[in-house]
């Protein structure tokens, strides 16, 4: 399966990409794709517990699966009063 991924502030430092396609298993959720994001970015492990996303532009919980050819989006955790 195929998917883009978007990556916004933060998480752009991170991993110093805007933008990244990967190759991944069928059935893959948005906790296993953190689990990747980290291997790949060590940098994002401190963000990863509380990072938002969402797949084609609609918020996901964890144990959402992942559409082949689905765009990702990763936002921070954001803090603000």
């Amino acid at each position: 399966m195929h998917i883009k991924l978007l990556f916004f502030a933060t998480l752009r430092e991170g991993t110093g990409k805007t933008s990244l396609e990967l190759d991944l298993p069928k059935g893959t959720t948005v906790r296993e794709l953190k689990e990747i994001l980290v291997e790949k970015f060590p940098a994002l492990a401190p963000m990863m517990p509380s990072t938002l996303v969402s797949i084609n532009r609609e918020f996901a919980e964890d144990e959402a699966i992942l559409p082949d050819g689905g765009e990702i989006a990763l936002f921070p955790p954001v803090a603000g009063g």
